[in-house]
């Protein structure tokens, strides 16, 4: 190095955090527009993170050797500039999906899924992965491990300072190109400032002109505008409002106008009949009713066709603000809800539908309508438990009717939907004596304490109700006696679980339908991953098992958090945010009081780390259903949330703990060293965010997940204390 050593490790330190800090706005922002092409549900959501950590794990193992590289900090320089571009090419890249990779118009499978995500992250991942594993060369004073700690402490720290930019302020950009050019500009600077100290001039004139140019690009080239075109083919993008909640798209095709809320299609303009059937057949069990209540949906006609029942008023419950001004914005005149509202018949109610639920106290309806998507979410699911259903059944009236729908009839049950749709019976049972199942265009169930009929079209005559879609003719067809027969057959005489909050099986269920849409099986490709993952973990040393489990257990705990505060909370975007960010500033704690101490740690506080963690991890079921009881009981809210994020620094405390002592344990060289340990960390964190919210948690439930990630580090924990003379020290 051209300069002073303190001067210089100080420049390159800060670079490392920089990245730490692109890192997280970068991977939140490619999730959120990934998410958005997919449309996605928990498995996208897991298979986008799993990719992820996967691709950065490769990318450590990729420079296991740096230690014999002849020009390491060149290599570390031009990574990170590297690294402050590629983002907004993978923003680019990920809109194009739609009209480069696919059919348009096709329902996207797992592998087209698993497929476009690595090609999309590949190369931003891989340089991570790499310059993680290169920067403790380049810091090393010496050949011991503290620079491989201190370069996990210092990504954590960036990680940090990017939750809290992220969570603060850039949530609400809609522009994801200027989202990703402040820590683009960052690592730039910091880059160049870096070479310019160390001497490397042309680097620093590079870095200068890529910065200059990445500023000009973003902000005059138009890419969101043009580039958001080809995320919808076919039509014409009008609007598009960013909120904590999601993105809010309106496009035009055909005259008609249709809504997206993070890519998931909301509704589209004069769309009659999913409006009627939503409306009418629950309204005719109850012609007296007054008081409704509708969870979502309300935009797309529902609350207007309600508000033509002499008499009614409306309580429409929508969580996103944003998604209500742009409706109010773009759709006629005579469907806006602000007219209803000044007239004094609908009042509008902008939080999470759970939440509303679960806080509303002197209020009684004679119909709730839950007028949300399919449970193809463990978010989506909370609207579909016995827990939820039993609150809205003290929110009615005596003999008041609840409307729920899911899944699709068409004269044939297949054995996956027989299974959705019994579980849902089943649920709505538990609370409810009486339950009807309607197959119309989605099947819709109507639950009661007090009787229910079939007889709709009667009723709708009855009360001069004149309808477009939903009129005698079709609703003696899509009601015949053979159609209710058979599918109150199917589901009354198959058993299936109660769908809980901490066990949702329901969308474990939709899960499996949606998979049963395609032709997908384990085959060549599949059963080589599984053995090249038990091979890894036959012949990686304890050390590297630890910290995989580590890894596995630390990912997990943080879907159940996610998945604790949505069920109690809401989905509140920008407050999962903090979620992430107190595991970010955990991690940061852990792995500063390791390295304080490194010196003084030993095998056996490895192994108490590991144990601590196994203990959170059967308790956290408990503390979650101890918070839903006091929740129901009158528990402040601020108190509840302000818990799950204190949880999830827990247990990243004990994480982080591990990661600097197994350096010092399982040193050999640096690179190596750093290699070893980012793979087993970040393969481990791969295989928990890919398995636990798209498998585990709705096929096990809480509890089990909990258990089996306690159980991991107990196994670890038996291979680090026997025979403990055969690997201390190694990998």
């Amino acid at each position: 190095m051209n300069a002073g050593v303190g001067t210089a490790r100080r420049w390159i330190l800060a670079a490392v955090t920089a990245l730490g800090v692109s890192a997280f706005v970068t991977q939140l922002t490619l999730m959120r527009e990934l998410l958005t092409i997919f449309s996605g549900n928990e498995l996208v959501l897991g298979i986008v993170l799993g990719c992820w950590l996967l691709l950065t794990g490769i990318g450590a193992q990729i420079a296991r050797g740096a230690s014999s590289w002849s020009k390491p900090v060149p290599a570390l320089l031009g990574t990170q500039l590297l690294l402050a571009i590629l983002p907004s090419g993978a923003v680019l890249l990920t809109r194009s999906l739609p009209a480069t990779m696919f059919v348009r118009g096709a329902e996207l499978g797992v592998w087209e899924t698993v497929v476009a995500s690595l090609v999309v992250l590949g190369p931003y991942c891989l340089l991570t992965g790499l310059l993680l594993t290169l920067a403790p060369v380049v810091l090393a004073r010496r050949s011991d491990s503290s620079s491989v700690g201190e370069v996990y402490f210092l990504d954590n720290l960036g990680d940090i300072f990017g939750g809290l930019l992220f969570s603060i302020f850039l949530v609400w950009w809609a522009d994801p190109f200027r989202v990703v050019l402040i820590p683009g500009l960052l690592n730039i600077a910091l880059a160049s400032a870096s070479a310019w100290v160390l001497g490397y001039r042309g680097y620093f004139f590079t870095g200068l002109g890529l910065g200059v140019g990445l500023l000009g690009v973003t902000l005059f080239a138009g890419l969101d505008h043009w580039s958001l075109a080809l995320s919808y083919p076919g039509q014409r993008t009008i609007e598009k409002v960013a909120s904590p909640y999601g993105l809010v798209v309106v496009t035009e095709s055909s005259a008609q106008l249709n809504f997206f809320h993070s890519g998931v299609p909301l509704f589209s303009s004069h769309n009659i009949e999913q409006v009627e059937e939503t409306v009418h057949p629950t309204m005719a069990q109850r012609p007296s009713a007054r008081s409704v209540l509708v969870i979502s949906g309300g935009i797309s006609g529902t609350v207007r066709e309600l508000l033509r029942y002499p008499g009614v008023h409306v309580d429409y419950v929508e969580l996103d603000p944003a998604l209500l001004h742009v409706a109010d914005l773009h759709l006629p005149m005579e469907e806006r809800l602000s007219t209803f509202v000044v007239e004094g018949r609908l009042r509008i109610v902008p939080t999470d539908g759970r939440r509303y639920v679960s806080m509303a106290k002197k209020v009684k309806y004679d119909i709730v309508i839950v007028d949300v998507p399919e449970p193809s979410t463990s978010q989506l699911n909370r609207y579909f438990t016995r827990e939820f259903f039993a609150r809205v059944r003290r929110l009615l009236n005596p003999g008041g009717v609840l409307s729920v729908s899911a899944g699709h009839y068409e004269n044939v049950v297949t054995p996956e939907l027989r299974e959705l749709l019994s579980v849902l019976r089943r649920t709505l049972a538990a609370e409810f004596a009486n339950v009807m199942i309607l197959p119309l265009g989605r099947v819709h169930f109507l639950a009661s304490e007090g009787p229910l009929s079939s007889e709709i079209a009667d009723r709708l005559a009855q009360m001069r109700i004149q309808t477009q879609w939903v009129n005698k003719h079709y609703l003696q067809a899509a009601l015949h006696p053979l159609r209710l027969q058979g599918l109150h057959r199917a589901t009354v005489e198959s058993d299936g679980p109660v769908n809980r909050d901490f066990s949702p099986i329901l969308y474990y269920l939709h899960l499996k339908y949606w998979l049963s849409k395609f032709t997908w099986r384990i085959g060549a490709l599949e059963l080589t991953i599984v053995i090249g993952l038990i091979a890894y973990l036959i012949f990686c040393g304890p050390l590297q098992i630890a910290i995989f489990t580590t890894g596995f257990a630390g990912s997990s705990l943080v879907v159940v958090l996610m998945l604790g505060f949505q069920v109690l909370y809401g989905s509140v975007y920008s407050q999962l945010s903090w979620i992430i960010t107190s595991f970010m500033i955990g991690l940061g704690i852990g792995s500063f009081v390791s390295n304080r101490f490194q010196a003084s740690l030993r095998i056996w506080h490895l192994i108490l780390a590991e144990l601590l963690l196994a203990g959170f991890s059967a308790a956290l079921p408990f503390a979650l259903m101890g918070l839903s009881g006091a929740q129901a009981l009158g528990l402040p809210e601020f108190v509840g949330a302000l818990a799950i994020p204190a949880l999830s620094l827990v247990v990243a405390i004990f994480v982080g703990l591990e990661f600097p002592l197994a350096g010092k344990l399982a040193f050999r060289t640096i690179s190596g060293t750093a290699a070893r340990l980012y793979t087993a960390d970040y393969l481990g964190a791969a295989l928990g965010a890919l398995l636990a919210s798209s498998w585990l948690i709705p096929y096990l439930g809480v509890i089990g997940l909990c258990q089996l990630v306690g159980a991991a580090n107990l196994v670890s924990v038996f291979l680090l204390i026997w025979p403990s003379h055969r690997f201390i020290g190694s990998a």
